[in-house]
């Protein structure tokens, strides 16, 4: 089963519940299966690694972790606040994302 999100690769987003509430980033990763996306900067987790070819000396590495999908909105690009995203067609006949605040396609 196919699911479609509100927001996609590349997007810059606003984190609307946790610990990192109101910070904001881009996406890196999108997991479909757990509704869940990486975004930069947001929701670091200390990962305890042993010694190997990547990190000889081994110890705590600082990451993002997975946040679930329902804690971000997509950043409106011109007031930088949170906003709902619709889909419409456009000039072309192609279906584009657009913000539900200011009516400007995302691109």
């Amino acid at each position: 089963m196919s699911v479609k999100f509100h927001i996609k690769k590349g997007d810059t987003v606003i984190v609307l519940a946790g610990k990192d509430k109101g910070k904001s980033g881009k996406v890196l990763e999108v997991l479909p299966k757990v509704q869940r996306a990486v975004v930069e900067g947001v929701n670091f987790v200390s990962k305890h690694t042993k010694p190997n070819a990547e990190n000889p000396q081994g110890g705590i590495i600082k990451k993002e972790a997975p946040i679930h999908i329902s804690n971000l909105n997509v950043k409106d690009p011109s007031t930088g606040k949170a906003t709902r995203i619709g889909r419409r067609l456009n000039d072309n006949n192609k279906l584009v994302r657009y913000s539900k605040k200011s009516g400007e396609e995302i691109k």
